[in-house]
């Protein structure tokens, strides 16, 4: 079987079972969520929390590596639907520049999605600094068997 290269879930449908499997994730408007969904990528966005700052006024690199992490199980549920056991097998990730103290975006783009691994790459930056990223990783998930 083949697996989808259009969402089977809307980012709203996303964020809602993300809620249910991982509700120790929630944070309200502080947190992270997905703003939109698209053929083989995902886009999200982490709200500002000083939280998330690190000692310099910037946001860690911690932080940017959970929205990337974040962003590519979005962008594969939204590809694969509620398969809440698929899970990170690799991430890799350069820091290109210090983000502002701000929002900060992810955009996922699935480069493989087959039957047991996924691999896609993420790039983050600063609202209003689009072409300007801050990290960009790579990452691969491990997709459990359909049951059958």
């Amino acid at each position: 079987m083949t697996r989808a290269t259009k969402p089977v879930m809307s980012a709203a449908e996303v964020d809602a079972y993300l809620a249910e499997v991982f509700p120790q994730m929630q944070e309200g408007e502080r947190g992270t969520r997905t703003e939109e969904v698209g053929p083989m990528r995902a886009r999200l966005r982490l709200s500002f929390a000083e939280r998330n700052l690190r000692p310099g006024g910037t946001i860690s690199g911690p932080a940017m590596m959970g929205l990337a992490d974040h962003a590519m199980y979005a962008a594969i549920l939204a590809h694969i639907g509620k398969v809440a056991l698929a899970v990170t097998t690799n991430l890799t990730i350069n820091f290109m520049r210090k983000p502002a103290p701000g929002d900060l975006l992810a955009e996922a783009r699935i480069m493989k999605l087959g039957q047991r691994l996924a691999v896609g790459d993420v790039t983050i930056w600063s609202e209003g600094e689009e072409g300007r990223p801050a990290a960009h990783a790579q990452v691969t998930y491990s997709i459990p068997p359909e049951k059958s």
